[in-house]
């Protein structure tokens, strides 16, 4: 039988190995701590981006994902935007969008980790709308005319995105271009949206459809689960 010995030190040698391997990850996490409170984007600490507005006490968690075209994105006030998160107004850096906003987030949105907001044409999310992680929003989608062409290679379609206040998408949520969601929405993890979904609606699925909506005199109809 073969004979495996402790190949870890012993002793007093293994006792400083130990404190060694505790202080550098105390060290490498500390450090980290510092570069993500460092590296956030704040109203006054905006570092290279030129965001059109960033409200008071909003907060973007560094790394950050891509983020182009800031002169058109507007953030409300108390946002947190999670790491990873990226963040487009136009095609690609340098695109003249014209005068007015185009993607605009309100008060109090919580976009999670790995989200993708993507806005060439009008994308506005209302106040207090909480996104889970890796949500997608976007207001472009590829078109399929040409059978024979690589589908990348056709110009997209666009159509504006808007979300009302209140609203939870799940996360892994999509938002397609043209959809228009009303206040106080669930959107369920992993739905794919499009369309318009009415006020105080549950829904699921792919595509997503209206499982569960709230009437004033019946209530939730069909009732929850008990």
């Amino acid at each position: 039988m073969p004979k495996y010995r402790n190949t870890f030190p012993s002793g007093a040698a293994g006792a400083l190995a130990a404190w060694r391997r505790r202080a550098l990850s105390r060290a490498v996490h500390r450090g980290w701590r510092w570069v993500q409170d460092a590296g956030s984007v704040t109203a006054e600490r905006p570092g290279p981006y030129r965001f059109r507005r960033i409200g008071a006490h909003t907060r973007l968690a560094f790394p950050l994902g891509t983020v182009f075209g800031e002169r058109w994105i507007e953030l409300g006030e108390h946002c947190i935007v999670g790491e990873q998160v990226t963040l487009t107004a136009g095609m690609m850096p340098g695109h003249d969008l014209g005068p007015d906003p185009v993607l605009r987030l309100g008060d109090g949105v919580v976009l999670g980790r790995g989200s993708h907001v993507i806005a060439t044409r009008e994308v506005t999310i209302g106040d207090d709308v909480f996104c889970g992680p890796y949500v997608y929003i976007t207001s472009d989608n590829h078109s399929y005319d040409d059978p024979h062409q690589p589908i990348g290679r056709q110009w997209p379609r666009s159509s504006p995105v808007s979300i009302g206040s209140g609203s939870w998408l799940g996360a892994g949520a999509v938002i397609l271009p043209g959809a228009r969601l009303g206040r106080n929405v669930v959107v369920a993890a992993g739905a794919v949206v499009r369309g318009e979904v009415p006020d105080h609606a549950v829904v699921a699925g792919v595509p997503a459809k209206v499982v569960r909506r709230w009437d004033e005199e019946r209530g939730w109809i069909p009732e929850p689960r008990r």
